[in-house]
């Protein structure tokens, strides 16, 4: 998957918006003002961040070493995936809805950091 077909997916969300986060040279993409992907380059390869339960993140990070923990933010819930490795597109696409769904969530429940 490339970058451009993973920004096209997520700001096709209903209500998307994107900014870019100078510090960490990152396209943000939240709905609501909450963050659900944030794409980046991680060690010169094309990546996105995506939110999940602490439960699934520890599970991808075990089956996969394309998936990481989130440097910049917090690694229990952020995973990094890269998108040049052994992830399926359909994988990818669908922790994309997932980390969205997550996010949503959250500020449903009144918090929206995290």
């Amino acid at each position: 998957m490339n970058t451009s077909d993973l920004l096209s997916y997520c700001m096709d969300k209903p209500g998307a918006e994107q900014s870019v986060h100078s510090d960490w040279k990152a396209t943000q993409i939240k709905v609501d003002d909450v963050l659900f992907a944030m794409v980046h380059e991680v060690q010169g390869r094309p990546a996105v961040s995506l939110k999940t339960s602490p439960a699934l993140a520890e599970l991808l990070r075990d089956q996969h070493q394309d998936v990481q923990p989130s440097e910049h933010l917090n690694k229990s819930h952020w995973s990094t995936l890269f998108l040049d490795g052994a992830l399926k597109d359909s994988q990818i696409y669908y922790l994309v809805d997932a980390s969205l769904q997550q996010a949503l969530n959250t500020r449903a429940a009144g918090n929206g950091h995290g």
